[in-house]
């Protein structure tokens, strides 16, 4: 009978990049894009950023687009519906005036930063706007739902097209004006356009 050969040492486990050392490759992730852009972004960067090996990104996201999602996603200050209070137009200020709304310089930087990006990446694209988009959009249509349980929108108001309106406005006139969004805007926007365009009158 032949001597019996010694098992090979199984390979060691590699650590699931998961808890607090996850959260701090997403912050490195959301530094570095804020800094380049996304274009100019690459797993290299994150992994200096981070003090991680590239390996160690790769072994929980495939790319860049899937890292820069989640990055977005763990912001420590999304955007949340406010406590009701009791108009449209208190309900309009008070989200989009807070830590996550469109007065908030790091989400406006943010923004910034992927702007080329949605026109060049359909994968990037298609994943932003269902996990980064579409939860803003659905805050603001409960606000406006908010207004049309208290009787104050126009019955024949289209509340996808108004909805879209303010930070459309106001992301149009940072972007290509150069005008900060200051709560002073906001509210000019919401006063001569939103308010007029929704309510009875």
């Amino acid at each position: 009978m032949s001597p019996r050969k010694p098992s090979s040492p199984e390979a060691p486990t590699r650590p699931r990049v998961e808890g607090d050392r996850e959260q701090e490759i997403l912050d490195a992730t959301l530094a570095v894009l804020v800094d380049v852009g996304y274009d100019r972004l690459t797993m290299d960067a994150v992994a200096t950023r981070a003090k991680a090996s590239k390996a160690t990104l790769y072994r929980k996201w495939d790319g860049k687009a899937a890292l820069v999602i989640d990055a977005l996603i763990s912001e420590k200050t999304p955007l949340e519906l406010p406590g009701d209070t009791g108009s449209l137009r208190g309900d309009l200020l008070a989200t989009f005036c807070a830590p996550g709304g469109l007065t908030d310089e790091h989400q406006t930087a943010i923004l910034g930063s992927v702007v080329t990006a949605i026109g060049r990446d359909a994968e990037f694209a298609a994943a932003f706007r269902e996990r980064f988009i579409a939860p803003k959009v659905a805050i603001a249509r409960q606000i406006y739902d908010r207004a049309r349980e208290r009787g104050e929108l126009r019955d024949d108001l289209d509340v996808e097209i108004l909805s879209a309106a303010l930070p459309g406005i106001v992301l149009h006139r940072m972007f290509l004006i150069g005008d900060q969004p200051t709560p002073d805007l906001i509210a000019r926007v919401v006063d001569q356009v939103i308010i007029p365009a929704a309510t009875r009158g």
